[in-house]
This record gives structure tokens, C-alpha cells and sequence, in this order.
């Protein structure tokens, strides 16, 4: 009896082992053998590949009505309602120069038509003008100017009386 006991023991483990050394038929799955292909199908890491399958291009849907017949739509920038100036969204540096209160520098961000910085906001119209304001340590300041394209430009007045220019660059 303790024969028959150690055979089934043994026999037990050899199966064991074996199921262990043997891939399972999850681990014999490959990468994309889930369904279908996208491109190229060629998986060789090397060698030739061959030029990719050509697509028979689709014939464009008939248009119910001729284009001139339909009504145009007004073109959009970024920032809608709020004053437009998406062409000049982005991170800007400004340098303002004054009489006879010397220079500065400060950066700000304009996104939709709107200015903001860490002393200044204000408004950016989509043809460019631009006006704003700010105040620091109870000295205050209004600006105005114009934007094209990456460089901006324009003057300030402040409340204690000191006028300049700045400019302004997208950084």
C-alpha cells in the first residue's frame, strides 16, 4: 500500500511540473492576434518591408444644393463672445519705459481676448487694440496700444502723474 501511495504522489508531481513548464493558451496569444490590423502587418524585426497597401479612394457624397445656394457662416476665433484676440493667445513679456518713473518689466498671458498678468489685465480686440489697467501699492495705471502679430506696443499713464511706452513681445 505505501507503493501505491508514493506512484500517486509521484505521478501527481510529474503532472504538476509539466503543467508548469507548459504554456497556457493565454501565454500562447501574441501581441494584436486579438482581431484585425491597422497598417502595416509586416511584424519582421528585419529585412524588407513592402510598400503599403494602396486605398481606392472614395468618390465624395453629391451635395443636395449647390454651395453658392447655402448661407456662410461667420468664421470664429478662439475666445467667441468674449471678445476674440485668439491669434494672440500665448505668454508675453512687456517692457515699460517712463517719465520720470524709470522701467519695468512684467509677464502675463493672453487667452480669449483677455489679459493677465500679476499687476495688469485687460482686453485684447481681435483686430489687435488693446487696452488695460493695473494697480500695485496704491499706485494705479491705465494702458492702451496694439498687437500684430508676436509684438505689441503702446502707452501708459499712471496716477502719480508719470507717463511712458511699452512694448511687448510673445514669448
Amino acid at each position: 500500500m505505501p507503493f501505491t501511495v508514493q506512484h500517486a504522489i509521484r505521478i501527481a508531481l510529474c503532472a504538476f511540473l509539466i503543467s508548469a513548464a507548459l504554456p497556457t493558451t493565454a501565454t500562447l496569444a501574441q501581441s494584436g492576434s486579438a482581431g484585425g490590423s491597422i497598417g502595416n502587418d509586416e511584424k519582421s524585426l528585419s529585412g524588407t518591408r513592402q510598400a503599403p497597401r494602396a486605398v481606392e479612394p472614395s468618390k465624395p457624397a453629391r451635395r443636395a444644393k449647390p454651395e453658392s445656394d447655402e448661407p456662410r457662416r461667420a468664421s470664429r476665433r478662439s475666445g467667441g463672445e468674449r471678445g476674440g484676440g485668439g491669434n494672440f493667445d500665448g505668454s508675453w513679456v512687456a517692457v515699460a519705459v517712463g517719465t520720470p518713473c524709470g522701467r519695468s518689466t512684467e509677464r502675463f498671458v493672453i487667452s480669449g481676448g483677455r489679459i493677465t498678468g500679476q499687476w495688469t489685465s485687460g482686453q485684447v480686440s481681435p483686430n489687435g487694440s488693446t487696452t488695460g489697467h493695473g494697480t500695485v501699492a496704491g499706485l494705479s495705471w491705465t494702458s492702451s496700444g496694439r498687437y500684430s502679430g508676436r509684438t505689441g506696443s503702446g502707452s501708459y499713464v499712471r496716477s502719480d502723474g508719470c507717463t511712458g511706452r511699452w512694448t511687448a513681445s510673445k514669448q
